[in-house]
């Protein structure tokens, strides 16, 4: 009796060891997943931080072009605060395509970490039922050694069948409590779904407003650009007629004033015939009298 007493309590210690190590050794399998996908948010979550800096340091940059091409005017400066602009965009788009994979992320984090906790309470459930059969077969070998021999195997059978009606009970227990836990788990982890499913149509619904805000703006700012180009065109077309006009006028005056001129041409020189006329016989007669004189 004394023996099987201390065979017991040696057996109880090993049971207790072999248990705490096969949960040690299922727990390390499961932490993997559950690490990576932490990981993975983790790393989404940095991404998403530094990118942000770099959009407040891009608009920063976009401030400082848009007032010096508001202060200058130069068409360098502009594009130089229009491709600031554009960065700034592209951050945003940037910081957006990050936050939109972060759910499905963090979902899967969550998913993970049920299948674990769920793997876990197996695994113990299993760990517990085990630890009581062993603690439940020292305490009937303990108790045992201390019935007469001639009943041990009658004791054995009757005590052998009150374990198993009391293991059966333990692990329905154990069960019922798993499922629970199973079942409020797995709600939950619906709702988490159905929040980014929600979150993601909302996001969706929004960049699409926004997209058709700025189609709408640039079709405006197209139709403003090519009203201003046809009144330039017009003002220029105008422009154009009234010189040529101008220049139509001056050559007919110019053809105007030769014909004139021509004209007049006969004229002058008929009136300029005439009064040379006098002269002419002034000049005749003058040497005349001279002679006249001289025979005198």
């Amino acid at each position: 009796m004394a023996k099987a007493k201390a065979k017991a309590k040696k057996k109880a210690p090993a049971a207790k060891k072999s248990v705490a190590k096969k949960a040690s050794a299922k727990s390390a399998a499961a932490a993997p997943a559950v690490a990576k996908a932490e990981a993975a948010v983790a790393q989404l979550q940095k991404s998403i931080a530094a990118e942000k800096k770099n959009r407040a340091s891009l608009m920063k940059k976009a401030a400082a072009a848009k007032k010096k091409a508001a202060k200058s005017g130069k068409a360098a400066d502009k594009n130089a605060a229009k491709r600031a602009r554009a960065a700034v965009a592209k951050a945003a788009q940037k910081i957006s395509g990050m936050q939109a994979k972060s759910g499905p992320a963090k979902l899967k984090l969550s998913k993970a970490q049920v299948e674990a906790k769920a793997k876990a309470a197996a695994v113990a459930i299993k760990d517990k039922v085990a630890a009581r059969a062993e603690s439940l077969s020292a305490a009937d070998d303990a108790a045992l050694g201390k019935a007469l021999a001639t009943f041990e195997s009658k004791w054995r059978a009757k005590r052998a069948a009150a374990a198993a009606k009391k293991l059966k009970a333990l692990e329905k227990k154990l069960a019922t409590k798993a499922k629970a836990d199973a079942k409020k788990a797995a709600a939950k982890l619906a709702a988490a779904e159905k929040k980014a499913a929600a979150k993601a149509k909302a996001a969706a619904k929004k960049a699409a407003a926004k997209a058709k805000v700025v189609a709408k703006k640039a079709a405006a700012k197209a139709k403003a650009a090519e009203k201003k180009a046809a009144a330039r065109a017009k003002a220029a077309e105008k422009k154009a007629a009234a010189r040529a006009k101008a220049a139509a006028k001056k050559a007919a005056a110019k053809a105007k004033k030769a014909v004139a001129k021509k004209k007049a041409a006969p004229k002058r020189k008929a009136v300029a015939k005439k009064k040379a006329a006098p002269k002419r016989k002034a000049a005749a007669k003058r040497p005349a009298k001279r002679r006249t004189a001289k025979k005198k």
